[in-house]
Formats: C-alpha cells, structure tokens, sequence
C-alpha cells in the first residue's frame, strides 16, 4: 500500500500519462487498487458526522429474495423515507451485480447505491484481470469487506445491509447471502428479507415457500411479502397501481441476470392486489 502510494506521488501530472499504478496493479481487486491510489473516493474513508442523522436522510427497505428450481429471485419495494416522511416513491433497491448475480441494499439511501456501483466495479475488474469470473462465495465475500468498510459511518446511523444472490453453476442453484452492518456474512437457505419491514415479509415467505417452486411462482411469493411488509410497516410501499409503481423483480439463473418488465410485474402486482379484496391477509398454508 505504501508503495503504491510512493508511485502516485511520484507522478509528474504535466507528462500527460497515468501513475505508474495504473500499469502494474498489485491486485486483482478493485477496492484495494483505488484504497492505493485515492482512498479518499472509498465511502469507508470519509469522516462520520459528529452526531447521528441517521432520520435525516433517506433510507430505503424492504428487500426479499427467494431460491427456486434453478434460480433465485429478488425483489424491493420502491419507498424509501427520511424519519416519517416519504422521501422518494420509486426508488431502486435490486441491482444487476454481474452477469450471475444481484445485489439488494436497505439502509442508507445514497451509500447504499455508492456501494453497489462498487461492488459492480469491483466485479468487473476481477474478471478483467483474472480472466475469469469469482465464485458465488468470493463474490459474497467481497462484498462483505465493503459493508465492514461502512462500519464507523453505520455507528453514526447511516448503515448499509446489502443482500446478495446468485446462481451456483456446481449446484446449479441459487443462493442467497445476508449481512450485518459490522461485515458479518450469513447464507441463508430457501429465503430470506431484509429492511425494516423484514419480519413481516420473512413471515409471509414461511407460509408461502415451496421448494418445487418455478421462477414465476417464486416472483409472486416476493410481491405477496412485500404487499404483507407494507401492510404492517410504514416504511414499506406497496404496488401504486394509480402511479404504476410496482417493486423492482430481478431472476438469476443459468441464462443469467433479468429483470422483469414493468408489464410483467404490474400484472403480478394487480392479481395480488385483486385477490387481497376477497382475502386481506392473503394466501394461507395448509395445515397439514
């Protein structure tokens, strides 16, 4: 890191070519070439505020994500809120990682985006110089370094919990990753939800998984739970059929990374809002 540093300074701006840096990078990764070479531009880098003001800025939930035959699907609610007002209504929450992956973030709006862009970077450079792509596990990894990164700004209430899936071509399955705002990584099995209205979705999610479930039955199991999250919790915003607002629904699967068109998720949305007309609670398990 030091040499790195040494190589930089060394630079004469006026010759018009890059640092030396840029011509030999030490590493594969993405976040340690630019902690080498600007660490200032990383978002674990920059001072906290002197007090909280986590209420003060926009923060965004509620992310769900559910394994299938094949696959994984994700999908997040488009509200996102500062303290007890609705900052932005159409916000997007569930991002393309790369080409077998996706990404999901709760928490503070705007690191949390600046932290996705990242990690896509991060991604893209390792296959670039390696000349080929990370394992599911590595690439969960290295995200977990960057929420660790985020620690000093979550102590000031402006926390990142990103949720990370991707499809496992040795399982050929997918899998789904969660976090803590200190970079603790945890796989979880068949389902999991983050955000504030989590455990309203996660409850949904218990009575509605099935392991022989398709990709299409498992989008409908993530609008179901995010229509549960929004009816119990304030920051959760539920299908705006007036504004055609409907969540962000992304699949991975061996043919890759694809988000659902609007068409697709609003026809979903609006079955699920016409059967809560007859059934207000939704669908029930069976008992046996």
């Amino acid at each position: 890191m030091v040499e790195g540093r040494s190589r930089v300074a060394s630079h004469d701006s006026h010759t018009g070519r890059l640092p030396g840096l840029f011509g030999s990078p030490d590493t594969s990764s993405f976040t340690e070439f630019l902690g080498a070479y600007s660490p200032e531009l990383l978002p674990g880098r920059r001072t906290p505020p002197a007090a909280p003001v986590g209420d003060e800025i926009p923060h965004g939930t509620t992310i769900v994500a559910v394994t299938f035959s094949g696959g994984v699907v994700m999908a997040g609610d488009r509200r996102a809120t500062a303290g007890n007002v609705i900052a932005q209504r159409d916000i997007e929450k569930v991002f393309r990682a790369d080409e077998f992956s996706a990404v999901a973030v709760a928490g503070t709006a705007g690191l949390g985006v600046e932290m996705v862009r990242l990690f896509q970077v991060e991604l893209e450079h390792y296959e670039k110089r390696e000349g080929r792509t990370l394992s599911v596990e590595g690439k969960a990894n290295r995200l977990a370094t960057m929420v660790r990164q985020n620690l000093p700004m979550a102590m000031q209430g402006l926390a990142v919990v990103p949720l990370f899936a991707g499809y496992d071509e040795e399982r050929d399955g997918g899998r789904i990753f969660s976090y803590d705002p200190a970079g603790g990584r945890y796989e979880e099995r068949d389902f999991h939800s983050i955000g504030s209205g989590s455990v309203f979705a996660r409850g949904a999610l218990k009575k509605l998984f099935r392991a022989d479930a398709s990709a299409e039955d498992a989008a409908v199991m993530c609008v179901q739970a995010l229509y549960d999250a929004a009816d119990d919790d304030s920051a959760t915003g539920g299908p705006d059929l007036t504004r055609r607002i409907f969540p962000v629904v992304a699949s991975v699967t061996s043919d890759g990374y694809r988000r659902l068109g609007e068409d697709e998720v609003g026809a979903i949305a609006r079955a699920v809002v016409d059967a809560r007309y007859d059934s207000p609670g939704g669908p029930t398990a069976p008992l046996r």
